[in-house]
């Protein structure tokens, strides 16, 4: 068996409740009837919570402890634990002759056993002793090369979040940093400023999202230094953009708001997407300002220059911000107002089509969609339905590591614990326990 544990929800759900006659059992008076019977039978006190019965539920523990096992079975009115689901896990053993393998073969390199297992000593053996060098003339193949690492590295970001890959792509924005030193000719040195500020921002969005925030500063600001001495009027937005984005996530929206405006001087050497992107975050600093109507402008202006994009006219760099992202960044800055009973329809129209619309090579954007879906109907409509949201929404989050993400599920968390009593929602709050351990 794997994945969820339906035998023993199904055995649950078709138990009466003890206190709503004609309602299954909830798990919360299952782990009470449980605790109660180790205490009669066996005379020990027990903890057994409704954490712990949605971990079995969910697959997450398959054999409990034995004082747990025989109450579920006397509980629930079972002979054998098999028809609860519960099994033990098979057991892998080491044997002496593969202890003995391993060993000859460490040894044969030069590595003992206790060296293998500590963590300095491994860290030792990957740390290059020589770096590698830079070239002495830059040309077409060395700026591709950036270019390509900066393309890769934020594919990787937008899949995995920022925290699992940042210290790989610090490495590799290191050595570009270094080409700005080589010889690069006079024609060719513009491309080469733009190749590394490309980098360095998505350097940068990698260590805001993994709550590196001084980190993140400081590469934005060598993105922008090499934006402006390639005079490249297109990174130049796009690093002021997520400037903006770190500095209302930190709480500073008029920061944010005024490196929003750096960014819009000179709109016209713009695209219209790039000027869409920038327009949506000036909305979402204005929500946080509670200049409603100002929000609403700002919104409407950026839904006015998307009509407009021509893609074949868009820089590559711009292609993720398809009509999906933008219906996102739009419904996060009205979100603010939704939550206050401002345009709650409108902000859960643009969330869904945010979320429904987001394609597999955006897993992050899509749970941060989810989850600001499922919290604004958590605190506006049904908490039932919330909750299926929110379930739904955690799927994509298996691989990602983005505490950015969950900071957004720990707010799910709290607007829920005033429903935590329904079932849905208290494996809502389950699963968010869970997820927020591995972020």
């Amino acid at each position: 068996m794997s994945g969820a544990n339906d035998r023993l929800r199904r055995v649950r759900e078709q138990t009466e409740s003890p206190t709503v006659r004609g309602e299954p059992l909830t798990r919360q008076e299952l782990a009470e009837l449980v605790n109660t019977w180790v205490h009669q039978h066996r005379r020990r006190t027990v903890e057994l919570t409704t954490n712990y019965i949605g971990k079995i539920e969910r697959g997450v523990v398959r054999w409990p402890n034995k004082d747990y096992r025989d109450g579920l079975c006397a509980v629930l009115k079972v002979d054998t634990c098999a028809e609860l689901g519960l099994y033990r896990n098979r057991r892998t053993t080491t044997t002496f002759e593969n202890m003995d393998r391993k060993n000859f073969l460490l040894t044969t390199i030069g590595i003992s056993i206790s060296a293998a297992t500590t963590p300095l000593a491994l860290t030792e053996l990957i740390t290059p002793s020589e770096p590698t060098a830079v070239p002495s003339i830059i040309g077409q193949t060395e700026i591709a090369e950036i270019r390509t690492a900066a393309s890769l590295f934020s594919s990787w970001d937008h899949t995995y979040g920022g925290s699992l890959v940042r210290e790989a792509v610090a490495a590799q924005l290191r050595y570009a940093v270094g080409l700005l030193n080589a010889q690069c000719p006079a024609h060719l040195r513009s491309e080469l400023h733009s190749a590394v500020g490309y980098l360095g921002n998505t350097a940068a969005f990698m260590a805001f999202d993994a709550y590196a925030h001084d980190d993140a500063r400081k590469m934005f600001s060598l993105a922008l230094a090499c934006a402006e001495a390639g005079d490249d009027w297109h990174l130049r937005a796009r690093v002021l953009t997520r400037m903006a984005r770190q500095a209302i996530w930190c709480d500073d929206a008029e920061n944010g708001l005024t490196l929003v405006e750096f960014a819009m001087v000179r709109a016209d050497r713009l695209t219209p997407a790039e000027r869409a992107m920038l327009l949506s975050v000036r909305a979402r600093a204005l929500a946080k300002l509670e200049r409603v109507q100002d929000t609403i402008t700002a919104v409407g202006m950026s839904d006015e220059e998307f009509g407009n994009i021509i893609r074949a006219n868009e820089s590559p760099f711009m292609n993720y911000y398809d009509s999906a992202h933008h219906s996102g960044d739009t419904g996060h800055a009205l979100w603010d107002l939704a939550i206050h009973g401002r345009f709650a329809g409108e902000a859960r129209s643009r969330l869904t089509a945010a979320y429904t619309g987001q394609d597999d090579k955006h897993p992050r954007s899509r749970a941060l969609n989810g989850i600001n879906l499922a919290q604004l109907v958590m605190s506006t409509g049904d908490p039932l339905e919330a909750a299926q949201i929110g379930c739904r929404a955690m799927t994509h989050m298996d691989k990602v590591r983005s505490p950015r993400l969950a900071h957004y599920m720990r707010e799910l968390w709290t607007s829920a614990a005033d429903h935590k009593r329904l079932d849905e929602v208290a494996e809502l709050r389950d699963r968010i326990g869970d997820l927020i351990a591995t972020h």
